[in-house]
């Protein structure tokens, strides 16, 4: 053979690097739409076969060639998710988790995530507005939602898919995927009621969102299935910061008759009433009992550990991303619903409260 016959022999060779979905099918013996329909993660395609095709066409090499689908579908493959950089927990440390059970879950159906930032409520609704006109992504993810939901609207509106991480007011037409807020707080409610606690304190999130209504509903309902009379003085709102819960705890803990114990929305907020404890040389677990929600890092290594549901935020984002793979490919809205729960994890700032002599 000479030179140039090789050459030839070797382009010919190198051209033949694509493995096909004929090819897949072939190794497999079973059509190429069936093939084409389990790579693409259609619910008509039985959970066994389409991980035998993955895992086959792996094996053999086969890489989607994108941008052929996109012509083919219409769709470019991609998730979308704006984040509020200026919101309170823009940048908290449960981001990297969400974000890489989002991106687990999409690149095992070949999908990517497009996360883009906005510096305020406005600027989020304009730039989902933008990717979805320049069609730059297929769907969306709503984290943090907000009983009345300016990106709901516009996104039922457009017929653009999303599902949402929480609940809105009006959830018609939408799919999400939230954790059982509300009965992580009537548990906190009736642990403290079984520890002997009688007056039992409440600092709630922002209640513009969604989540500070749910779990306020699980606050009331703790107390009425422990037969406790609701009192307003023994509720406050509005905080999601160290120096919130400071102040909101001070308030509390200043009362004529205070709480003994004190159940927070959101660890941060919580990690402020120990400053207020503090300052009134007060012994948490002990003279005052908290609670809280969100299973923040901070709260492990708070003197004392700070007792508090954990939510498992990679699951979340794994669940998120696979309810929207299936609601772009036409699920309706209605059946792409679930919830996950939140787990207690018990420390030290709890515990039965100090009867004290006069």
């Amino acid at each position: 053979m000479n030179k140039s016959e090789e050459h030839d022999g070797k382009r010919r060779q190198s051209k033949k690097t694509r493995v096909t979905i004929k090819e897949v099918a072939y190794a497999l013996g079973i059509s190429k739409s069936t093939v084409s329909r389990a790579l693409n993660g259609y619910s008509d395609i039985a959970e066994h076969t389409r991980l035998k095709v993955q895992r086959t066409a792996q094996e053999l090499g086969y890489k989607p060639m994108i941008h052929a689908q996109a012509i083919r579908t219409g769709l470019v493959r991609s998730l979308g998710m704006v984040l509020n950089a200026d919101s309170h927990d823009g940048h908290r440390p449960f981001l990297a988790n969400f974000i890489d059970g989002i991106s687990r879950r999409a690149s095992q159906d070949n999908w990517t995530l497009t996360v883009a930032t906005a510096n305020h409520a406005l600027g989020v609704l304009k730039t989902i507005k933008r990717l979805s006109d320049e069609h730059t992504v297929d769907g969306f993810i709503l984290p943090r939602t907000r009983i009345e939901d300016p990106r709901v609207r516009y996104l039922v509106k457009a017929h653009v898919p999303f599902i949402m991480f929480g609940r809105t007011g009006d959830d018609r037409d939408c799919g999400w995927y939230d954790i059982d807020a509300a009965s992580a707080m009537e548990q906190a409610v009736l642990r403290l009621v079984g520890l002997g606690h009688q007056r039992i304190g409440f600092i709630n999130g922002l209640e513009r969102y969604m989540y500070a209504r749910i779990r306020y509903e699980g606050y009331r309902a703790g107390l009425q299935k422990a037969g406790l009379a609701y009192e307003e003085q023994l509720v406050r709102h509005d905080a999601v910061t160290r120096n919130d819960g400071e102040q909101e705890g001070a308030a509390l803990l200043d009362l004529p008759e205070p709480p003994t114990a004190i159940v927070c929305a959101v660890d941060l907020a919580a990690l402020g009433v120990y400053r207020a404890a503090n300052a009134r040389q007060l012994t948490i677990g002990q003279d005052i009992s908290i609670i809280s929600y969100d299973g923040i890092a901070e709260g492990e290594f708070a003197s004392p550990p700070l007792t508090s549901f954990f939510v498992d935020n990679r699951e979340a984002g794994e669940r998120l991303a696979d309810l929207l793979i299936r609601r772009i490919k036409g699920d309706a809205p209605e059946t792409l619903r679930q919830l996950g729960e939140a787990q207690l994890i018990v420390r030290a700032s709890d515990g039965p409260p100090v009867i004290r002599s006069a």
